[in-house]
């Protein structure tokens, strides 16, 4: 896809970090602009400081865990702008914990948002856009995440993975049957958003227990240099912008922000499968 102008984009996560710097950047390439995000307030701030930009936007409090939810941001998106062009199913959140002291309410939030929130993406938007007959691109965000493993992010891990691995399965099958939709997977490395901070949208339905929140020393460790680099290190949501704008404009699948760092990771990690090496265990932090 080449010309963005007047064209439709749906963003979940909209409301801050990467979600809302791809709806700028498409708002500012000249698109009508769906922004969903389950938090409320965060997702009316952006809504009006994008129409101040000159944007035309719609903002649809959207819990993309809720397959019904999804459907009605389908639903608005059509009876506002009339389709769908660019689809991001991009909402995500973050828990560090081991696997075996993640609860069940842990595992279901993440995985909900994480996994759940883009099968309901491409469930419901795909049909639409195939319907139009009009071209169109899909972008999903996994993560560098979905690429490599390290440690006291389970739940994580394996819903980036299946992103990925969902995003995989999706553009063969588009290809397959020559239908004008394209597929890019994101697989961002740091990134300065707040994931950090995304128990802030955890459902009260999903809270943990009294006494379910056990954290090992190791991975409270963990978590604060990911934070550290996140903060420190961590590249400005606009730039992830624009690496995702570029990849639709020249039909890229996969799409690494960090690529020199990246790489050598993804090629350490395919090299270990090859030789069936035991996973690498990561430095103590």
């Amino acid at each position: 896809m080449q010309d963005f102008q007047d064209k439709v984009a749906v963003v979940t996560g909209a409301a801050s970090g990467i979600g809302r710097a791809l709806a700028e950047r498409f708002g500012a390439e000249g698109m009508k602009v769906v922004l969903a995000d389950i938090e409320a307030d965060a997702l009316a701030r952006a809504e009006e400081e994008l129409r101040a930009q000159g944007a035309i936007v719609l903002a649809v409090r959207t819990d993309v865990r809720q397959a019904s939810e999804v459907e009605a941001l389908a639903e608005k998106a059509l009876a506002t702008f009339g389709g769908v062009h660019i689809l991001c199913n991009n909402a995500g959140v973050a828990v560090f914990k081991s696997c075996w002291e993640h609860t069940l309410a842990d595992w279901e939030w993440v995985l909900g948002v994480n996994l759940w929130g883009v099968i309901h993406g491409v469930r419901t938007f795909v049909p639409i856009m195939l319907g139009q007959g009009t071209e169109g691109h899909i972008v999903n965000t996994a993560s560098l995440a979905g690429l490599i493993t390290t440690a006291w992010m389970g739940s994580y891990f394996v819903s980036k993975h299946g992103v990925v691995a969902l995003s995989e399965d999706l553009a063969r099958e588009l290809a397959q049957i020559g239908a004008p939709i394209k597929v890019s997977v994101l697989c961002p490395g740091d990134v300065h958003t707040n994931i950090m901070s995304s128990n802030r949208n955890r459902p009260s339905t999903m809270a943990n227990l009294e006494g379910d929140n056990t954290v090992r020393a190791e991975a409270r460790r963990y978590e604060d240099s990911i934070r550290q680099s996140l903060e420190n290190q961590g590249l400005p949501p606009a730039e992830i912008a624009h690496h995702v704008v570029t990849a639709i404009r020249n039909g890229r699948f996969y799409i690494l922000t960090h690529p020199e760092g990246s790489k050598e990771q993804i090629r350490d990690r395919m090299e270990g499968i090859m030789e069936g090496h035991y996973p690498a265990i990561p430095p103590a932090v």
